[in-house]
């Protein structure tokens, strides 16, 4: 999809990947809502880019929080073209409990299939629209530590997938970004965890790889877009570990439990 003049929504924009998204869009030339539950933030991000963009303070996890984001967007710039499903969260470590499983699949998921049950009437009229789901190498791989984020990740790249399947016949594009560390709020709060399975959650995410910055990874999110590329890998020895997983599942796992292990200490 070519970016200049289209309409897009970034969700958890405010900070990281989001910010960074919501920058290189515009800078290509497309207008964006800024979306984010902290105001503050998101407007911070949009008084850096300038009148190519607005503020959503919103809750994108909810059906009404995203309901007001498309019409804000109506409202200032026209239909969205592009929607970005950035905002997300590390949940608990551990296994969790019900209420913890409720707000991380809420966010990391069910934002992501809310945001399409509304859009995408819209989309298949005009025969074009593109979704971003940004999910995590976790979601391809796993992620010691925290149960919630490993099976959300999961979810969210599988959604990702069937999406693109069963909607890229009527011009919908479909892109889901994968990293592995990037420095972000969210790894800083993931690293500064004081319970073992947080620090082993962190360690395993510094060890995995080069962090990178958000900017680079929007930067690959940016070029997938315009090649309409649905997995996007900005750590590319994702791709080798994918393979090895698939190859021999129980060595994998045997492998992953060693790793944690070490680890432990």
């Amino acid at each position: 999809m070519d970016i200049e003049d289209k309409v897009a929504i970034v969700t958890g924009g405010g900070s990281g990947i989001g910010k960074a998204i919501s920058e290189g869009l515009a800078a290509a030339g497309a207008r964006v809502v800024v979306g984010d539950l902290d105001a503050s933030a998101a407007a911070r991000t949009a008084t850096s880019i300038g009148a190519a963009a607005v503020v959503g303070a919103a809750d994108a996890s909810t059906g009404d929080g995203i309901a007001s984001l498309i019409t804000l967007a109506e409202q200032e710039f026209g239909p969205v073209d592009i929607y970005i499903a950035n905002a997300g969260i590390s949940g608990v470590n551990g296994l969790g409990g019900e209420a913890d499983w409720d707000r991380i699949l809420g966010v990391n998921l069910r934002a992501h299939i809310r945001a399409m049950e509304q859009l995408l009437p819209g989309w298949r009229s005009r025969g074009s629209g593109y979704f971003v789901s940004v999910a995590s190498a976790a979601g391809l791989l796993s992620q010691l530590g925290a149960a919630g984020y490993a099976v959300s990740k999961h979810a969210a790249v599988g959604f990702a997938e069937w999406f693109a399947i069963t909607y890229g016949d009527d011009g919908i594009g479909v892109s889901c970004i994968c990293p592995l560390g990037v420095d972000t709020p969210l790894l800083d709060a993931v690293r500064a965890s004081t319970e073992l399975s947080g620090r082993i959650g962190a360690e395993s995410i510094v060890q995995s790889g080069q962090v990178i910055s958000a900017a680079d990874v929007a930067a690959a999110t940016l070029e997938a877009v315009r090649a309409d590329r649905f997995l996007v890998l900005p750590h590319p020895a994702v791709l080798d570990m994918y393979r090895g997983k698939g190859n021999d599942y129980d060595r994998w796992i045997s492998g992953m439990r060693r790793y944690q292990r070490t680890l432990r200490g």
